[in-house]
């Protein structure tokens, strides 16, 4: 494994020395319709876009998403963000003895310790249908692609084991949601937290950068998941019809909207609990990670994020005290 300074912590004009990971290269135009080839480039910490201006031909038959390069060059500033002003790009060599993998970033939660919290959480369901359910889907093979695969491409948990990360929040949420309201079923709810992501360790692949399969495209997350309760609970003759259709309606609604690629929207207590809950963490850590690696340091502001509708703001106030990050989510 390499040793280099993060991006994160690089200012305007600091150099760059770095072996960084290909995640996108294009060729774009200018106003005045002259191409360049567009580079963004990242490690664990973070991804900075770079321009090529000229005599890109090389690079661009030689390289791929996917790809490790050496960089060498500055930190520039262009409209408020960071990018890089490269000097020279090469491809690594074998001989460099690096990775893919080692610039893929990783959730900074205790990783035993989400597979156990995830485990007691199964083991606390009372109904005993959606009990054998869960144990069936999350057995140990499956766990495997599970608590590893992030639960997004570039937006929200976008790292290695933010997938169960992700879920581990909403299942926090919904549990809390569950004591304040008593009439929801606790359990159909969170069952449905459990799976209503899970057709992401078939939507997207992640073994050297975060992209979307050829099933991901086809049918999306929502469909694998509401297809594998379906054949699961087919399995079993005795599953009520109305348990398994209510879980697979959670499922289905979860992103709340149609124009949201919900097939559904949301129906009953527990369907609209999730979305707001799934909501509620998928924006949280998007916006977080949006004001800790896009902020203008001299503004106080992020550019304008699309997927917000919005700059962002950060204000520089802190807690009185630092929380444990690795803290169980159940404590």
């Amino acid at each position: 494994m390499i040793t280099q300074t993060d991006l994160f912590t690089l200012s305007k004009n600091d150099p760059v020395d770095h072996f960084l990971l290909v995640k996108k290269i294009e060729t774009k135009l200018t106003k005045s319709n002259k191409q360049y080839l567009y580079l963004e480039l990242g490690d664990k910490s973070i991804s900075l876009s770079s321009n090529v201006w000229e005599n890109f031909d090389e690079l661009l038959s030689s390289l791929s998403a996917g790809d490790v390069v050496k960089v060498s060059g500055i930190i520039e500033d262009y409209q408020g963000a960071r990018q890089i002003k490269a000097g020279t790009i090469r491809k690594a060599a074998a001989s460099d003895n690096v990775t893919a993998a080692d610039f893929l970033p990783k959730s900074k939660r205790n990783f035993d310790g989400m597979l156990s919290e995830f485990a007691k959480r199964i083991e606390k369901i009372k109904n005993i249908f959606l009990k054998q359910l869960l144990k069936n889907i999350f057995n140990e093979e499956s766990m495997g692609s599970f608590s590893s695969a992030p639960a997004g491409k570039t937006w929200h948990h976008s790292y290695l084991h933010g997938l169960i990360e992700h879920t581990l929040e909403i299942i926090k949420i919904c549990d809390l949601m569950c004591d304040i309201h008593p009439e929801i079923n606790r359990d159909l709810l969170i069952a449905g937290a459990m799976m209503h992501d899970f057709g992401k360790t078939e939507e997207l692949s992640y073994k050297n950068t975060f992209d979307y399969t050829d099933k991901g495209k086809l049918l999306g997350h929502i469909v694998i998941s509401a297809m594998l309760i379906n054949e699961e609970a087919k399995k079993n003759p005795a599953f009520p019809e109305d348990l398994k259709n209510s879980l697979i309606h959670i499922v289905l609604s979860h992103q709340g909207k149609l124009e949201y690629a919900s097939p559904v929207v949301p129906k009953t207590l527990e369907a609209i609990t999730l979305y707001q809950a799934d909501e509620l963490s998928a924006k949280v850590n998007a916006y977080k990670n949006a004001i800790m690696n896009q902020v203008n340091s001299e503004m106080g502001w992020t550019k304008y994020i699309n997927l917000a509708s919005t700059e962002l703001f950060k204000h520089g106030l802190s807690q009185d005290k630092e929380q444990e990050i690795n803290k169980s989510l159940f404590d």
